[in-house]
């Protein structure tokens, strides 16, 4: 592979806009006084507008019910700018700071406050009126869940999702943030509700993992290249695992992981997409309903499973007290906010059939989990051996070819291979071939933020999830969470913090004579 030069401009590092630029537009962030405002998109929106200059009349409103100023909410957006920023950004300078923050401005008001969307609808005429805006606005949702519905109607009310006013200008877009209901029948809910107010074309379900360039790299690498696509089956493929680890436990997030647990925090979303993008069939372009129907197919061949598959193909387990990188984690039922007798996941192990013609047959094993020994995506392909092991001892087994794709962090790909070992005997030992991004491009990989936020303001949903995508995810991650909770257990497998996970899970996996790849 040849790689650019280290000369090679930041402009280039980081994707540009290409032969597409965005409309001015008015962002406002509902939730701007919370944790994701800060933490992620003040940060990527500042290093965006930084390394490719947002359009003169794009403005960013935080929305909240916290009383607040424009100055003091620009104060606090450089100090999460200064404070959160990756560490392999370039940093602001003071003029880029100061450009940035001359696009801040805050409204605040309670959610359900319709005097507070009439002020919002005059504030957002004023600023294009006097930033030369074209009227376009997208509203990121960046709150509680049980917040949607109310900000969605109210925004409805006010005639600012573009349907309701008469000769209005411009287009309207809203970003709904990760859960989108914790079951079936709230997305369903959900869906319908926001349907009424906003058309499926403004609704942009934003899922970060598909914002991630090794994600999207997964495209590229399957329907880019002429090497893998052909292997890519059930003649060629032996199985295919997928872990999403992280190291931390849940903190002061008990309350809300009561709530959620793992399944549906990160399998019904997160995992579900990784799995997407690794099985699909190719589709017939690269625009958001061809690559969104595919999608769709692939969730639609994996059949809900019934209480018996539950109990052989799933494992749910909690961490005990144990150490990560020298920090002690408590056993999660004494972390703030959970209860002492939670019955809540905090690791998920499942083994999926997906049943086309492409796959039939080939296991599909899922792990993630809280409290795990380090932080780390990985998708693994392990291949079937070759027929006839010519250079194997007696006795002896060959390791398998195994592709890894390194979603986060230190991203890239390698295939593992067998290589004769120096000397007079003919014997093969696994070697890597290893591509990193940090390497091959001289930079770190964008902010998964930038990526999504751009698309949005450029009308582009391929990487954002349709309505039946959610619900199709749903419907199997409801059959496996019935069958758990129709199964009369009064107590979870545990796992000490900072292992692999529990022993049902090494079970599962070693009944079909493989094992975990641990990173």
């Amino acid at each position: 592979m040849s790689q650019p030069s280290q000369s090679t401009p930041a402009a280039l590092k980081h994707a540009g806009w290409g032969a597409q630029h965005p409309e001015p537009c008015t962002l406002v962030i509902f939730g701007a006084s919370g944790d994701l405002t800060h933490r992620k998109l003040l940060p990527t929106l500042a290093h965006l507008d930084f390394q490719h200059p947002l359009p003169k009349a794009t403005a960013i409103v935080g929305f909240a019910r916290r009383p607040n100023t424009d100055e003091q909410f620009r104060k606090d957006a450089l100090e999460s700018v200064d404070k959160f920023s990756p560490a392999d950004e370039e940093p602001l300078d003071e003029q880029a700071k100061q450009s940035f923050a001359a696009r801040l401005f805050y409204h605040q008001a309670d959610f359900n406050d319709a005097a507070g969307y009439k002020s919002l609808a005059e504030l957002l005429d004023k600023l294009d009126h006097e930033r030369g805006g074209k009227g376009n606005r997208i509203f990121y949702l960046a709150t509680p869940p049980s917040a949607y519905t109310t900000i969605i109607a109210q925004l409805g009310a006010a005639g600012l999702n573009r349907q309701q006013r008469e000769g209005a200008k411009g287009w309207s877009r809203v970003i709904i943030e990760k859960p989108f209901g914790r079951d079936l029948a709230s997305a369903q809910g959900l869906n319908e509700e926001i349907g009424e107010i906003f058309r499926e074309e403004q609704i942009y379900r934003i899922d970060h993992y598909l914002g991630k360039e090794t994600v999207q790299n997964l495209m590229a690498f399957r329907f880019g290249n002429g090497i893998f696509e052909p292997l890519w089956n059930q003649k060629y493929v032996d199985h295919v695992q997928i872990l999403v680890a992280e190291s931390l436990g849940v903190g002061t997030r008990g309350g809300y992981y009561e709530e959620a647990g793992t399944i549906r925090d990160m399998v019904q979303n997160h995992m579900m997409q990784l799995l997407c993008l690794i099985g699909m069939e190719p589709p017939a372009a690269f625009d958001a309903n061809s690559l969104r129907d595919e999608k769709v197919k692939l969730l639609r061949s994996i059949r809900p499973l019934n209480s018996q598959e539950v109990a052989a193909r799933t494992v749910r387990a909690q961490y005990r007290a144990g150490q990560v990188d020298g920090t002690e984690i408590p056993d999660y039922r004494k972390e703030q906010g959970v209860a002492p007798n939670s019955m809540t996941d905090t690791y998920v192990a499942l083994k999926l059939f997906i049943e086309n013609w492409r796959w039939a047959g080939v296991p599909f094993y899922l792990r993630t989990g809280k409290a795990l020994p380090k932080r780390s995506t990985e998708i693994v392909i392990f291949f079937k051996q070759a027929p006839y092991l010519l250079f194997a001892g007696e006795g002896e087994e060959r390791a398998p070819n195994v592709l890894i794709v390194r979603v986060q962090p230190d991203e890239g790909i390698a295939l593992q291979i067998g290589a004769k070992i120096p000397g007079p005997q003919m014997q093969l030992a696994p070697v890597a071939l290893d591509f990193m991004y940090s390497q091959a491009f001289g930079a770190g990989t964008p902010e998964a933020y930038e990526r999504l936020l751009v698309d949005c303001m450029l009308g582009d949903s391929t990487l954002f999830i349709r309505r039946d995508e959610v619900e199709s995810a749903w419907t199997l991650i409801d059959s496996i969470v019935n069958g758990w909770n129709g199964s009369g257990r009064r107590s979870l497998p545990t796992y000490e913090a900072g292992t692999w996970g529990p022993r049902e899970a090494d079970e599962l996996i070693e009944r079909d004579n493989r094992q975990w790849w641990n990173p």
